[in-house]
């Protein structure tokens, strides 16, 4: 009886012991879950007890100059950086600039990497559907970007020829009506400065392009041997501030700053500023 009783709690131990072993694991490997979840959560919004917002982090693309681009310092500037930190300022919010590429930005707001997107972007309906924005702050258009010397005078001039426009953007889309959506002349860039850069080596025989960033890339680069044309096709475009769906305030606050900055001409100022010679 003894020996068998012995036999009873060694096999309980062991059970016991199993028992421990599964449980320590299983609690390392919540621990590690928990580490690994936070690792990968991103300081974005961050709101006082009182509930109010005190920080947003702001996407853009800093290589759309004059909107967005590295100074000589490699600061991120351009008129939407200095209309953001406007906004922020008018409202009592501390404001960070992420750089991120354009066909990104969308998904880095929904994912909660970002709360605002500063980055030109053209307002459209195709967007609207996953974002909110802001009322326009800027009206743009399209423009075609050529050598001085070529044929090119018009948008139905581009549908046999070889055409450069930065991923995502609506000059993409241009394109895509254009000629097509598949067609092998499109060739989509990461960013616009490749785009143009493609150009210059002869790769596209012209760019789509908003026309203050082409203007000022030829400002920029006089002996590019490049030229301006805006084809009355072209309708104007409107710059919004996009936020997420789920961020009415954040928007409604934005909103009241905008009118603000524009009653006090503020945003005049900006626009004197960067499309400026």
């Amino acid at each position: 009886m003894h020996h068998s009783s012995l036999q009873h709690s060694k096999g309980r131990s062991k059970h016991l012991k199993k028992w421990q072993k599964i449980t320590i694991i299983g609690i390392l490997i919540v621990a590690l879950f928990a580490v690994l979840t936070g690792c990968n959560q991103t300081e974005t919004s961050s709101t006082s007890t009182e509930g109010e917002i005190t920080k947003i982090v702001v996407g853009t693309e800093a290589t759309y100059r004059p909107f967005e681009w590295r100074d000589e310092q490699g600061n991120i500037v351009g008129f939407d950086i200095d209309l953001i930190n406007a906004i922020g300022e008018e409202l009592g919010i501390e404001v960070e600039i992420r750089n991120i590429p354009f066909d990104s930005l969308i998904q880095s707001l929904q994912n909660g990497n970002i709360d605002v997107i500063a980055s030109a972007m053209t307002i459209t309906e195709r967007r609207q559907e996953t974002v909110d924005f802001s009322k326009p702050y800027y009206e743009s258009v399209q423009a075609i970007v050529v050598k001085a010397d070529s044929d090119i005078a018009s948008a139905e001039d581009l549908l046999d020829k070889k055409v450069g426009v930065q991923n995502g953007t609506t000059g993409s889309e241009v394109a895509a009506q254009l000629l097509g959506e598949r067609n092998q002349n499109i060739s989509r860039f990461d960013t616009i400065a490749n785009a143009f850069n493609s150009q210059l080596v002869g790769q596209v025989e012209a760019v789509i392009a908003d026309k203050p960033v082409a203007e000022r890339f030829i400002a920029n680069n006089p002996n590019s041997g490049l030229k301006v044309i805006v084809d009355d096709s072209f309708e104007s475009e409107y710059f919004g501030l996009a936020v997420r769906k789920t961020s009415p305030e954040l928007l409604a606050k934005i909103n009241e700053a905008l009118e603000k900055l524009e009653q006090e001409g503020k945003i005049a100022e900006f626009l004197d500023t960067h499309m400026g010679s």
